[in-house]
Protein backbone atom coordinates (compact mmCIF):
# COMPACT_ATOMS: atom_id res chain seq x y z
CA UNK A 1 0.00 0.00 0.00
CA UNK A 2 1.39 3.12 -1.15
CA UNK A 3 0.61 6.34 0.95
CA UNK A 4 1.75 9.79 0.30
CA UNK A 5 1.36 12.40 2.59
CA UNK A 6 1.14 15.78 1.71
CA UNK A 7 2.23 18.14 4.59
CA UNK A 8 4.35 17.57 7.20
CA UNK A 9 2.47 19.07 10.04
CA UNK A 10 1.27 17.86 13.29
CA UNK A 11 -1.45 16.19 11.87
CA UNK A 12 0.57 14.85 8.76
CA UNK A 13 2.95 13.10 11.07
CA UNK A 14 0.81 11.69 12.93
CA UNK A 15 -1.24 10.18 11.01
CA UNK A 16 1.98 9.31 9.17
CA UNK A 17 3.38 7.32 12.46
CA UNK A 18 0.21 4.56 12.50
CA UNK A 19 0.62 4.32 8.65
CA UNK A 20 4.09 2.98 9.25
CA UNK A 21 3.78 0.74 12.05
CA UNK A 22 1.02 -0.71 10.49
CA UNK A 23 3.41 -1.64 7.40
CA UNK A 24 2.26 0.77 4.28
CA UNK A 25 4.82 2.84 2.34
CA UNK A 26 4.72 6.52 3.07
CA UNK A 27 6.08 9.39 1.54
CA UNK A 28 5.98 12.48 3.17
CA UNK A 29 6.26 15.84 1.53
CA UNK A 30 7.01 18.77 4.21
CA UNK A 31 9.37 21.95 4.74
CA UNK A 32 12.85 21.87 4.15
CA UNK A 33 13.74 21.99 8.08
CA UNK A 34 11.11 19.00 8.62
CA UNK A 35 12.51 16.75 5.75
CA UNK A 36 16.40 17.08 7.12
CA UNK A 37 15.30 16.58 10.73
CA UNK A 38 12.99 13.34 8.94
CA UNK A 39 16.25 11.74 7.70
CA UNK A 40 18.57 12.66 9.98
CA UNK A 41 16.31 11.31 12.73
CA UNK A 42 13.51 9.14 11.65
CA UNK A 43 10.20 10.05 12.91
CA UNK A 44 8.98 9.86 16.61
CA UNK A 45 5.58 9.55 17.88
CA UNK A 46 4.99 10.00 21.95
CA UNK A 47 1.86 10.97 24.17
CA UNK A 48 -1.06 9.11 24.90
CA UNK A 49 -1.36 6.30 22.62
CA UNK A 50 2.32 5.73 23.37
CA UNK A 51 5.65 5.39 21.99
CA UNK A 52 6.20 4.53 18.31
CA UNK A 53 10.13 5.66 16.25
CA UNK A 54 10.09 4.76 12.72
CA UNK A 55 14.12 4.38 11.43
CA UNK A 56 14.43 7.17 8.39
CA UNK A 57 14.95 4.10 6.33
CA UNK A 58 11.74 2.71 6.76
CA UNK A 59 10.05 5.73 4.76
CA UNK A 60 10.93 8.82 2.21
CA UNK A 61 10.96 12.52 2.98
CA UNK A 62 10.69 14.63 0.05
CA UNK A 63 10.61 18.93 -0.63
CA UNK A 64 8.67 18.82 -3.84
CA UNK A 65 6.47 16.22 -5.63
CA UNK A 66 8.85 16.38 -8.48
CA UNK A 67 11.70 14.62 -6.38
CA UNK A 68 9.50 11.61 -6.03
CA UNK A 69 9.66 8.17 -7.86
CA UNK A 70 6.93 8.30 -10.73
CA UNK A 71 4.58 5.72 -9.50
CA UNK A 72 1.24 6.31 -8.28
CA UNK A 73 -0.23 6.22 -5.18
CA UNK A 74 -3.28 4.06 -3.58
CA UNK A 75 -4.22 7.00 -1.26
CA UNK A 76 -2.85 10.50 -1.07
CA UNK A 77 -3.61 12.34 2.42
CA UNK A 78 -4.02 16.00 2.57
CA UNK A 79 -2.62 16.86 5.75
CA UNK A 80 -1.96 20.81 5.16
CA UNK A 81 -3.40 24.08 6.28
CA UNK A 82 -6.60 25.00 5.12
CA UNK A 83 -5.12 28.65 3.28
CA UNK A 84 -2.84 26.29 1.25
CA UNK A 85 -5.82 23.40 -0.09
CA UNK A 86 -5.97 25.58 -3.57
CA UNK A 87 -1.93 25.08 -3.51
CA UNK A 88 -2.12 21.73 -3.08
CA UNK A 89 -4.76 20.74 -5.28
CA UNK A 90 -3.20 22.42 -8.12
CA UNK A 91 0.29 21.04 -7.12
CA UNK A 92 -0.89 17.50 -6.64
CA UNK A 93 -3.12 17.60 -10.33
CA UNK A 94 -0.01 18.68 -12.16
CA UNK A 95 2.10 15.50 -11.38
CA UNK A 96 -0.08 13.26 -13.28
CA UNK A 97 2.21 10.56 -11.96
CA UNK A 98 0.68 10.54 -8.68
CA UNK A 99 -2.58 9.29 -9.53
CA UNK A 100 -4.31 6.56 -11.07
CA UNK A 101 -8.01 5.45 -11.64
CA UNK A 102 -8.40 3.98 -7.93
CA UNK A 103 -6.11 6.85 -6.23
CA UNK A 104 -8.00 8.48 -3.35
CA UNK A 105 -7.61 11.60 -1.98
CA UNK A 106 -8.57 12.08 1.27
CA UNK A 107 -8.70 15.78 2.83
CA UNK A 108 -7.35 15.56 6.66
CA UNK A 109 -8.15 19.63 7.35
CA UNK A 110 -9.60 21.71 9.26
CA UNK A 111 -12.98 24.05 8.97
CA UNK A 112 -14.98 23.97 5.36
CA UNK A 113 -14.81 24.38 1.77
CA UNK A 114 -11.47 22.45 1.62
CA UNK A 115 -13.20 19.42 -0.79
CA UNK A 116 -15.35 22.32 -3.01
CA UNK A 117 -11.89 23.76 -3.59
CA UNK A 118 -10.16 19.94 -4.72
CA UNK A 119 -13.34 19.45 -6.96
CA UNK A 120 -11.94 22.07 -9.15
CA UNK A 121 -8.97 20.14 -10.16
CA UNK A 122 -10.34 16.24 -9.53
CA UNK A 123 -13.52 14.45 -10.11
CA UNK A 124 -16.11 14.20 -6.90
CA UNK A 125 -15.87 10.41 -6.32
CA UNK A 126 -11.97 10.80 -5.98
CA UNK A 127 -12.40 13.35 -2.86
CA UNK A 128 -12.71 12.10 0.47
CA UNK A 129 -12.63 14.21 4.13
CA UNK A 130 -11.40 13.39 7.34
CA UNK A 131 -13.15 14.56 10.56
CA UNK A 132 -10.20 14.50 12.94
CA UNK A 133 -10.84 15.09 16.55
CA UNK A 134 -7.76 14.13 18.07
CA UNK A 135 -4.78 16.56 19.12
CA UNK A 136 -1.53 16.33 18.06
CA UNK A 137 1.83 19.12 18.60
CA UNK A 138 4.96 19.16 17.24
CA UNK A 139 7.69 18.88 20.24
CA UNK A 140 10.80 18.87 17.22
CA UNK A 141 10.57 18.97 13.68
CA UNK A 142 10.45 15.37 13.46
CA UNK A 143 8.39 14.49 16.54
CA UNK A 144 4.74 14.74 17.31
CA UNK A 145 2.99 14.30 20.61
CA UNK A 146 -0.64 13.09 20.83
CA UNK A 147 -1.96 15.29 23.16
CA UNK A 148 -5.55 14.57 23.83
CA UNK A 149 -7.77 12.32 21.83
CA UNK A 150 -12.30 12.75 21.91
CA UNK A 151 -13.45 10.22 19.01
CA UNK A 152 -12.12 7.71 16.27
CA UNK A 153 -11.16 9.27 12.71
CA UNK A 154 -13.91 9.44 10.62
CA UNK A 155 -13.79 9.24 7.00
CA UNK A 156 -16.17 9.41 4.35
CA UNK A 157 -17.40 11.36 1.03
CA UNK A 158 -19.17 14.26 0.64
CA UNK A 159 -20.62 13.45 -2.50
CA UNK A 160 -22.08 10.19 -2.10
CA UNK A 161 -18.64 8.65 -3.08
CA UNK A 162 -18.48 4.55 -1.69
CA UNK A 163 -16.84 4.72 1.40
CA UNK A 164 -15.44 0.92 0.63
CA UNK A 165 -12.53 2.42 -0.85
CA UNK A 166 -11.08 3.99 2.11
CA UNK A 167 -11.78 0.73 4.12
CA UNK A 168 -8.49 -0.32 4.07
CA UNK A 169 -6.80 3.24 4.80
CA UNK A 170 -8.93 3.23 8.10
CA UNK A 171 -7.47 -0.31 8.79
CA UNK A 172 -4.29 0.94 8.43
CA UNK A 173 -4.82 3.99 10.80
CA UNK A 174 -6.10 1.81 13.62
CA UNK A 175 -3.67 -0.63 13.53
CA UNK A 176 -1.25 2.18 13.98
CA UNK A 177 -3.09 2.90 17.15
CA UNK A 178 -5.46 6.01 16.53
CA UNK A 179 -9.19 4.42 15.60
CA UNK A 180 -10.41 5.24 12.50
CA UNK A 181 -13.71 4.37 10.37
CA UNK A 182 -15.74 4.98 7.31
CA UNK A 183 -19.13 6.80 7.45
CA UNK A 184 -21.44 7.53 5.67
CA UNK A 185 -22.53 11.11 7.69
CA UNK A 186 -19.42 13.15 7.17
CA UNK A 187 -21.03 15.84 6.28
CA UNK A 188 -22.81 15.76 10.04
CA UNK A 189 -19.65 15.51 11.39
CA UNK A 190 -17.45 17.82 9.56
CA UNK A 191 -20.37 20.55 10.79
CA UNK A 192 -20.11 18.73 14.62
CA UNK A 193 -16.66 19.72 14.28
CA UNK A 194 -17.16 22.94 13.24
CA UNK A 195 -19.71 23.92 15.96
CA UNK A 196 -17.01 22.74 18.26
CA UNK A 197 -13.55 24.77 16.49
CA UNK A 198 -15.70 27.98 15.96
CA UNK A 199 -16.47 28.29 19.92
CA UNK A 200 -13.67 27.16 21.10
CA UNK A 201 -10.58 27.98 18.87
CA UNK A 202 -10.90 31.65 18.22
CA UNK A 203 -11.77 32.88 21.78
CA UNK A 204 -9.38 30.29 23.35
CA UNK A 205 -7.03 32.20 21.22
CA UNK A 206 -7.80 35.45 22.24
CA UNK A 207 -7.75 34.85 25.82
CA UNK A 208 -4.79 32.70 25.64
CA UNK A 209 -6.50 29.84 27.77
CA UNK A 210 -7.02 26.06 27.34
CA UNK A 211 -11.02 24.99 26.76
CA UNK A 212 -12.14 24.22 30.24
CA UNK A 213 -11.32 27.33 31.42
CA UNK A 214 -13.75 28.72 28.75
CA UNK A 215 -16.26 27.12 29.75
CA UNK A 216 -15.96 27.61 33.12
CA UNK A 217 -16.70 31.38 33.06
CA UNK A 218 -20.35 32.50 32.86
CA UNK A 219 -18.77 35.66 30.38
CA UNK A 220 -17.32 33.18 27.71
CA UNK A 221 -19.90 30.77 27.88
CA UNK A 222 -22.09 33.48 26.62
CA UNK A 223 -19.65 34.38 24.05
CA UNK A 224 -19.20 30.99 22.74
CA UNK A 225 -23.58 29.75 23.03
CA UNK A 226 -23.49 33.10 20.71
CA UNK A 227 -21.29 31.60 18.12
CA UNK A 228 -22.72 28.25 18.56
CA UNK A 229 -26.71 29.29 17.72
CA UNK A 230 -25.48 31.33 14.46
CA UNK A 231 -22.98 28.68 13.07
CA UNK A 232 -26.45 26.66 13.68
CA UNK A 233 -28.61 28.95 11.86
CA UNK A 234 -26.47 29.24 9.09
CA UNK A 235 -25.66 25.72 8.41
CA UNK A 236 -29.49 25.11 8.78
CA UNK A 237 -30.81 27.45 6.25
CA UNK A 238 -27.53 26.50 4.03
CA UNK A 239 -29.56 23.37 4.18
CA UNK A 240 -26.26 21.38 5.54
CA UNK A 241 -26.95 18.98 8.43
CA UNK A 242 -25.20 17.83 12.04
CA UNK A 243 -26.04 15.35 14.18
CA UNK A 244 -28.47 17.67 16.50
CA UNK A 245 -31.62 19.00 16.00
CA UNK A 246 -30.95 22.66 17.16
CA UNK A 247 -28.03 24.65 18.58
CA UNK A 248 -29.62 23.95 22.37
CA UNK A 249 -29.10 20.17 22.38
CA UNK A 250 -25.45 20.61 20.69
CA UNK A 251 -24.28 22.81 23.53
CA UNK A 252 -25.47 20.35 26.29
CA UNK A 253 -23.31 18.02 24.86
CA UNK A 254 -20.65 20.45 23.99
CA UNK A 255 -20.57 21.33 27.72
CA UNK A 256 -20.94 17.82 29.69
CA UNK A 257 -18.92 15.85 26.89
CA UNK A 258 -16.82 17.67 24.37
CA UNK A 259 -15.20 20.20 26.29
CA UNK A 260 -14.24 18.19 29.39
CA UNK A 261 -12.94 15.53 26.74
CA UNK A 262 -10.22 18.28 26.06
CA UNK A 263 -10.16 20.70 28.32
CA UNK A 264 -6.44 20.80 28.95
CA UNK A 265 -6.34 21.54 25.16
CA UNK A 266 -4.98 24.87 23.83
CA UNK A 267 -6.06 26.44 20.58
CA UNK A 268 -4.47 25.38 17.44
CA UNK A 269 -5.35 28.84 16.44
CA UNK A 270 -3.43 30.12 19.32
CA UNK A 271 -0.40 27.95 18.28
CA UNK A 272 -0.02 29.49 15.01
CA UNK A 273 -0.28 32.96 16.64
CA UNK A 274 2.64 31.97 19.06
CA UNK A 275 4.42 30.53 16.53
CA UNK A 276 3.96 33.75 14.20
CA UNK A 277 2.34 31.76 11.17
CA UNK A 278 -0.78 32.22 9.27
CA UNK A 279 -3.88 31.31 10.97
CA UNK A 280 -7.15 29.01 9.55
CA UNK A 281 -10.06 31.29 10.91
CA UNK A 282 -10.83 32.13 7.06
CA UNK A 283 -11.94 27.91 7.34
CA UNK A 284 -13.56 28.45 10.41
CA UNK A 285 -15.39 31.50 11.77
CA UNK A 286 -14.44 33.42 8.15
CA UNK A 287 -16.13 30.12 6.52
CA UNK A 288 -19.78 30.75 8.52
CA UNK A 289 -19.39 34.54 7.82
CA UNK A 290 -19.19 33.86 3.92
CA UNK A 291 -22.01 31.39 4.32
CA UNK A 292 -24.15 34.24 6.51
CA UNK A 293 -23.27 36.47 3.41
CA UNK A 294 -24.77 34.42 0.79
CA UNK A 295 -27.93 34.30 2.09
CA UNK A 296 -27.93 37.90 3.90
CA UNK A 297 -27.75 36.65 7.63
CA UNK A 298 -25.88 38.76 10.38
CA UNK A 299 -23.66 36.58 12.39
CA UNK A 300 -22.13 39.40 14.80
CA UNK A 301 -20.72 36.89 17.58
CA UNK A 302 -18.73 35.28 14.60
CA UNK A 303 -17.89 38.52 12.98
CA UNK A 304 -16.41 39.78 16.20
CA UNK A 305 -13.92 37.13 17.26
CA UNK A 306 -12.81 36.67 13.34
CA UNK A 307 -11.89 39.93 13.47
CA UNK A 308 -10.23 40.16 16.81
CA UNK A 309 -8.44 36.98 15.19
CA UNK A 310 -7.21 39.15 11.85
CA UNK A 311 -5.91 42.18 14.14
CA UNK A 312 -3.68 39.81 16.37
CA UNK A 313 -2.69 38.02 13.22
CA UNK A 314 -1.50 41.21 10.95
CA UNK A 315 0.70 41.70 14.08
CA UNK A 316 -0.47 45.40 14.68
CA UNK A 317 -1.06 44.18 18.35
CA UNK A 318 3.08 44.01 18.58
CA UNK A 319 3.02 48.02 17.96
CA UNK A 320 1.54 48.76 21.01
Amino acid sequence: MRIMIYGGGAVGLGIASCLLKSGCHVDIIAREDTVHSLREHGLLRTGIFGDYSAAPTLFNSFLSLKDMPAQACDYILVCTKSFDSFIAAENIARHKFLLNPTTKIVLFQNGWGNAEIFTSFFFKDQIYNARVITGFSRRSKNEVVVTVHADAVHIGSLFGGDVSCVEKLCEFISKGDIPCRTTNEIEKDLWAKMLYNCALNSLGAILDVPYGVLAENKSSRFIMDGIVEEVFSVMTTADYKTHWLCAKDFLEVFYDKLVPDTAEHKSSTLQDIKAKKKTEIDALNGAVIKLAKRYEMNVPYNLVVYNIIKFIESGESQRI
